[in-house]
């Protein structure tokens, strides 16, 4: 990946836009001569992300990094998620990997998150224009990168300052721009297989690309691209790095207390009586409420003998890093196809079709269920009294049961996308123009497919003995486990955005430095979004699969008009100006306008200095604004009142509260301010250096006020803690609200070195690397900040330095890339609290985590073309976290690769 791609300084500083927003080029719409008369042979005019003037192609450079089919192709990747892992502004972006878990909300989503301000800050389009949304309902909204045809594509442009004044409310974070072939002719195939070294997550891929028609001599090009690909799932039972991070050992209490054989949780009356009547497992006497009748030979490899571990010294507890998958399996296809019709020599007709599904299956692990037996049925039980008055007079037995012969939990979700856009775009009498017409949309099926099970008949099992919680069930047992597992898809989500758009630009003036060239546009956009749960869901019979609270059949639209303009002043041969603005309307949310400033100067052919300053804002999405009321859990957290009763200890005090989170169809837009400064140098003609600083500030920010700093602040927040009669916590409120700030500015650093000629063949290089100088947010307004910079808080953490390096060199036929990818240190979360004992985890600092890839290819013919390579070059593995956030434990899965070492080989034949 590059930040400018052409590699004279000229071209670069003659389009690197300072405006940011506008962020594109310099330089004037039509090529003169000093005298003004024009030159014989105008050169083709393009636009590039970030201006809505087209420019001339052969001095185009941008200040955005640009990631080239040739680079994806180098490093082996094949998926946009993979594409955008390996740029270093995009921080906490949505994945598979982080997608592994037991809970339902917007799992598939892959989504880009640059700066790390939002998935919901960052706009991506797909030649331009935008695609529907992932319909899921949820906290993040934006577009599924499994919907973008990567095998299409032949760059990304990566516009990394804010541009809401050019392309609407979700840029602030900046605007990723998936630009696929135009004009394509000939025939391609291209089969790609990749394996890697301990096995498990491997994938194929094969595309077929069919083009024909050559638009000045027929008048006319269609071509299609598809695209297919299957990766394999991957346990964590395939793994060696998973007893490695010693997890059992580092981390007891992250695990779980359902286990198979059950766990038996005594009241307290219970296991009074029978310490009184001398009762002992395995010779011992029980001292805990939660035992287990076979520990210490608890059934492995899973369940474990644990004793500083949540099933404490007198149960099992429940490895399940040992019983998930770690990557899932999955099957892409995409469709993109694209003609164009040429009316004359300057006016165009076009139509582009991309349709996509992507079904992932997401497997955790075995399914958990609490449970209540007659003590007369425990053998080990049936001679004591526990009906007695002393045992608290109550003979039913709590189980907390692990479910092994239902199988691990699995989920298919499948992400469909359909887009289809007709247009009209081209130049007459110095106006250039584009009007286009968009239909997009994204649906979304999660089926439960196995382990879940029918919850009434499930209980009803065990009361009566046919399935039997501590050990293996009878025929009988396992045919009923077998008739009620649930195939159902439980949660359909569609959504839809119909749209149509234009753009037009003409010259407006002579200025010292050229032609004043002014450009305008409007977009009118209808957003839809239905979401509808299965009657069996809403029931509320599903074990591990809970019905949402207030969950209902939803259906919600808006409209949304838009209007925008942008000016391009050439002062002098030095100095230009650029001047956008954009008014944005969202029915019931309201209105507000975006303006930019940039500015360029170029003293010399080798130096280029750029700013640009502009205001922004992000309407609240329809989640925000309607969702019903979800029901869910904190992280394990203390409760200040309650443990001021019992000497702070948090084995009694502290735990996951219930929680009802609200959406507020009163949100108000959030507002955003940036800035950025920046310089180009080409000290020689192999060298060229960028540096840019961004600053963005959030206001209004739409959020809940977080659960911990609730709990921390109970006068302050008591009417959203509710409590029983006794003074626990019931629940808590949680309502969406514009509440506090966002802060966050860095550095982009990028070294472009071309290379020379040698006689063992051209060698280059490049550098694209991120420095982020703060990360912080603000709860609530006039509350202190709290820094995410080089420390996870919450849900995740901003790295302080990342980087992309990549090393080439090239001789005839044959190149080789090695490449490396990083990501520094940073403190860990070190808050999750061991309820057994009340122990705090021990404060650990994650280190950095470098990939390095090498890859050859070779041209064997002026059609074929053969690649292999090796990934994880060194077999690094996922550095230990102890953060209690994501399902998967040890690690953290949002920026971690666990398919260690591997090899991929691909075959490219080309007939043109």
């Amino acid at each position: 990946m590059r930040a400018v791609p052409n590699t004279t300084m000229r071209r670069a500083v003659r389009l690197a836009l300072a405006a940011g927003a506008v962020s594109g080029l310099i330089g004037n719409a039509a090529a003169q001569s000093a005298d003004g008369a024009a030159l014989p042979a105008p050169l083709a005019r393009v636009e590039i992300t970030g201006s809505a003037i087209k420019r001339i192609e052969s001095e185009t450079a941008l200040p955005v990094q640009i990631i080239t089919r040739e680079e994806i192709d180098k490093v082996g990747v094949t998926t946009a998620a993979e594409i955008l892992a390996r740029l270093s502004s995009n921080v906490n972006g949505l994945t598979d990997a982080a997608s592994i878990t037991d809970g339902k909300d917007q799992r598939g989503f892959n989504s880009a998150n640059l700066r790390g301000i939002g998935t919901s800050s960052t706009l991506v389009l797909l030649n331009g224009r935008r695609m529907a949304n992932f319909a899921s309902p949820g906290d993040d909204t934006g577009v599924d990168l499994n919907n973008i045809p990567s095998a299409a594509l032949a760059r990304v442009e990566v516009l990394l300052d804010g541009a809401s004044a050019l392309y609407g409310t979700d840029a602030i974070g900046g605007v990723i721009n998936f630009i696929t072939r135009k004009d394509f002719q000939g025939v391609e195939l291209n089969v790609y297989g990749l394996k890697t070294e301990e096995g498990g997550a491997g994938k194929r891929t094969a595309s077929l690309s069919l083009g024909h028609g050559d638009l000045a001599k027929d008048g006319y090009n269609v071509f299609a691209v598809a695209d297919f690909q299957r990766t394999g799932r991957l346990s964590s039972a395939q793994r060696g790095f998973i007893d490695d991070l010693h997890i059992t050992e580092r981390l007891p209490h992250l695990l779980s207390g359902f286990t198979s054989p059950a766990n038996i949780r005594l009241t307290g009356d219970q296991r009074d009586y029978l310490q009184a009547q001398g009762f002992t497992i395995n010779g011992k006497p029980i001292t805990n409420r939660l035992i287990n009748l076979s520990q210490p030979t608890c059934s492995a490899p899973a369940n474990v003998y644990l004793p500083n571990g949540i099933g404490g010294v007198d149960a099992c507890t429940y490895n399940y890093m040992g019983d998930t998958e770690l990557y899932p399996k999955s099957e892409k296809a995409n469709l993109l196809s694209r003609g164009v019709l040429q009316l004359d020599a300057e006016n165009q007709l076009y139509a582009e079709v991309a349709l996509s599904r992507a079904k992932t299956w997401y497997v955790a692990s075995s399914a958990r269920t609490t449970a209540y037996l007659d003590y007369r049925k425990i053998p080990a039980l049936a001679g004591y009294d526990l009906a007695s008055d002393e045992a608290g007079g109550d003979g039913e037995i709590e189980l907390r049961v692990r479910l092994n012969e239902a199988g691990r939990r699995t989920s298919e979700l499948i992400s469909e996308s359909q887009r289809y856009v007709v247009g009209w775009s081209g130049s007459r009498n110095g106006w250039d123009y584009d009007v286009g017409l968009n239909h997009s949309v994204n649906v979304v099926r999660d089926r439960d497919t196995h382990g879940y099970l029918l919850y009434n008949e499930l209980q009803a099992g065990i009361a009566s003995g046919v399935i039997n919680p501590f050990g293996p069930s009878g025929q009988a047992g396992r045919d009923l486990i077998n008739s009620i597992q649930v195939n159902d898809e439980v949660r359909h989500a569609r959504g839809t955005m119909d749209s149509v758009d234009f753009k037009v630009s003409h010259a407006v003036g002579a200025l010292a430095g050229g032609d004043a060239m002014l450009a305008v546009g409007g977009e009118a956009r209808r957003e839809k979004t239905e979401f509808n749960p299965s009657a069996l869901l809403m029931s509320d019979n599903i074990n591990n699969d809970s019905a949402p609270d207030g969950g209902q059949a939803t259906s919600y639209s808006r409209k949304i008009q838009a209007a925008y303009g942008e000016l391009l002043l050439p002062l002098t041969k030095q100095l230009e100006a650029q001047l956008s603005a954009r008014y944005d309307h969202y029915e019931v949310v309201g209105g507000a306008a975006s303006p930019k400033l940039g500015l360029s100067y170029m003293p010399t052919k080798t130096m280029l200095f750029r700013a640009s300053a502009g205001r922004g804002f992000r309407a609240p999405s329809m989640t925000d604004l309607y969702r019903p009321t979800q029901v869910s859990a904190t992280a394990t957290l203390p409760d200040p009142v309650y443990c001021a009763t019992v000497d702070n200890n948090y084995a009694d005090c502290a735990d996951n509260w219930e929680t009802h989170r609200h959406s507020n169809p009163n949100l108000k837009p959030e507002k955003s301010r940036q800035f950025s400064l920046g310089m180009v140098l080409q000290p020689s003609k192999q060298v060229l250096l960028s540096l840019d600083y961004w600053n963005i500030k959030r206001t209004d920010l739409i959020a809940e006020v977080g659960d911990d700093v609730l709990l921390a602040n109970q006068t302050k927040y008591a009417n959203l803690i509710h409590r029983d009669e006794d003074g626990y916590i019931d629940y808590i409120d949680l309502y969406k609200e514009n509440r506090g700030a966002q802060k966050a500015a860095g550095l982009d650093l990028t070294i472009d070195y071309k290379g020379v000629q040698t006689w063992a063949g051209r060698f280059g290089g490049r550098l694209s690397g991120t420095y982020v100088t703060d990360s912080k947010i603000q709860n609530e307004k006039g509350a202190a900040y709290v820094s995410n910079l080089g420390r996870f808080v919450t849900d995740g953490v901003v790295q302080r330095w990342r980087h992309t390096i990549t090393l080439d060199w090239d001789n005839g036929p044959f190149a080789a890339t090695l490449s490396n990818t990083f990501s520094s240190g940073y403190e860990d979360q070190n808050s999750a609290i061991n309820t057994d004992d009340g122990t705090v985890v021990a404060a650990n600092r994650v280190s950095s985590y470098s990939l390095w890839d090498l890859t050859g290819s070779w041209q064997a013919s002026k059609a074929l073309k053969l690649r292999a390579g090796l990934q994880n070059l060194f077999d690094r593995a996922p550095p230990f976290s102890n953060q209690a956030y994501h399902f998967i434990s040890g690690y953290d899965p949002t920026y971690t690769d666990v398919r260690g070492r591997r090899l991929f080989a691909s075959v490219n034949y080309a007939f043109k």
